[in-house]
């Protein structure tokens, strides 16, 4: 059995048209008689237009919706306020620092500044539509990102082959979860992280849940990562949450499971991809990964709405075995059926739509402890999916050496 659980793919056409192979790549489900004939499709003249047309419904409802210009204030710097002050001497003694190294780090959290955006992008998304699979999954298995994630597997192989041996990742997963948060480095965030970490720490947003003290223990780490590695804080950037590198790691993860993949003597996630490939496989593998075992299957609901909602309850913590599950209604698929572990329902919502309903594995369960999110996960899990799948057709349709 593969790696992954099994899905139907589509039938393989002999010729189709660019929205057609538009379509297919979004699903990540194709079978294509030669990659170079998929890539020419991809960059003809008129492709954009009309890739743009065929992912037109996925994409309606964010178009149509009125969005108002939000002018966020400029940053301001912290100064010598006593609390940040009080952190740095607090934690430069902790860490047995001398006074020149407790110095500075004073004057560097007294330059940190206070940042507005930060404060409002860490809120909650406002209530709004209903959410929609196939519109999110859109917003990652598509041309740009699949050429993207292609070129990083073949100038990458040998690091994620290791990666798969070593950990038992899957090459696929790994490349799929890379370009997922990242677009394979493309997009690693533009805030100075000490600014992130700093607002988030001291100058927490009311609102929602005080997460501060996560985020000050972040900023712990993160001075821990700089002065061990002889970093400048004031030059590192990330996302709007101190996340950082190619795999989005928080100084925290960086720190605990981040590793030195190639062998050069430094852990570096901004600008090494073979540090970033080893280091999401090490991490998957510390939150369980299990070589081998997929990561879902398929499954038929109970028509009984207080069977469903109990099965939903756990949400994405594997909790039922078969037998639980049956007694319920619900049908597993043959597959299912020898998984000897813990199974997990996941609902995924497709707007106005009927939901989509799956089995998670305890490998589903470790995916998300990267990101705790089902759409997340089987994003990651469908990328990777569609990029071994055009890989697998470039090698069977190249030419005998």
């Amino acid at each position: 059995m593969d790696k992954f659980a099994q899905m139907p793919l589509l039938t393989p056409p002999a010729r189709r048209t660019a929205p057609q192979l538009f379509q297919d790549l979004a699903h990540g489900l194709t079978q294509m008689a030669t990659l170079t004939s998929l890539i020419a499709a991809l960059m003809g003249g008129g492709f954009a237009a009309e890739a743009a047309g065929a992912t037109a419904k996925a994409h309606k409802a964010a178009k149509n919706k009125s969005v108002k210009k939000v002018h966020d204030k400029a940053p301001q710097a912290f100064g010598e306020r006593a609390d940040l002050m009080q952190f740095a001497d607090e934690f430069a003694a902790q860490q047995q620092w001398d006074e020149a190294s407790r110095l500075r780090l004073r004057e560097q959290l007294a330059q940190a500044r206070s940042t507005p955006i930060v404060q409002r992008l860490i809120m909650p998304a406002a209530a709004g539509q209903a959410k929609d699979w196939q519109a999110y999954r859109a917003r990652f298995v598509e041309p740009r990102r699949l050429q993207a994630g292609l070129k990083f597997w073949e100038q990458n192989a040998d690091a994620l082959a290791r990666a798969e041996a070593r950990f038992g990742v899957p090459a696929e997963l790994i490349a799929g979860l890379i370009g997922v948060e990242t677009f394979y480095g493309q997009i690693t965030g533009g805030f100075r992280v000490i600014d992130a970490l700093a607002t988030l720490s001291f100058d927490f947003p009311t609102g929602r849940s005080d997460r501060s003290p996560f985020f000050r223990n972040e900023l712990a780490e993160f001075f821990k990562l700089c002065h061990r590695e002889a970093l400048n804080p004031a030059e590192i950037k990330g996302s709007f949450a101190g996340a950082m590198g190619w795999p989005q790691f928080m100084p925290g993860s960086w720190n605990r499971y981040a590793i030195d993949f190639d062998g050069d003597g430094r852990v570096d996630l901004i600008h090494n991809p073979a540090d970033a490939i080893g280091s999401v496989a090490n991490y998957l593998a510390q939150q369980g990964w299990l070589p081998g075992l997929p990561t879902h299957f398929s499954l038929r609901m109970p028509a009984d709405t207080q069977a469903r909602a109990a099965l939903l309850t756990p949400d994405i913590k594997p909790s039922f075995s078969i037998p639980q599950l049956q007694a319920l209604g619900a049908v597993p698929s043959e597959a299912a059926l020898d998984h000897p572990g813990p199974l997990a329902v996941i609902e995924l919502q497709n707007g106005t739509a009927a939901p989509s309903y799956w089995l998670g594995t305890d490998n589903f369960y470790a995916l998300t402890r990267y990101n705790w999110s089902s759409y997340y996960a089987f994003a990651v899990i469908d990328l990777g999916r569609a990029l071994a799948e055009l890989r697998k057709a470039a090698q069977q349709s190249a030419p005998a050496r």
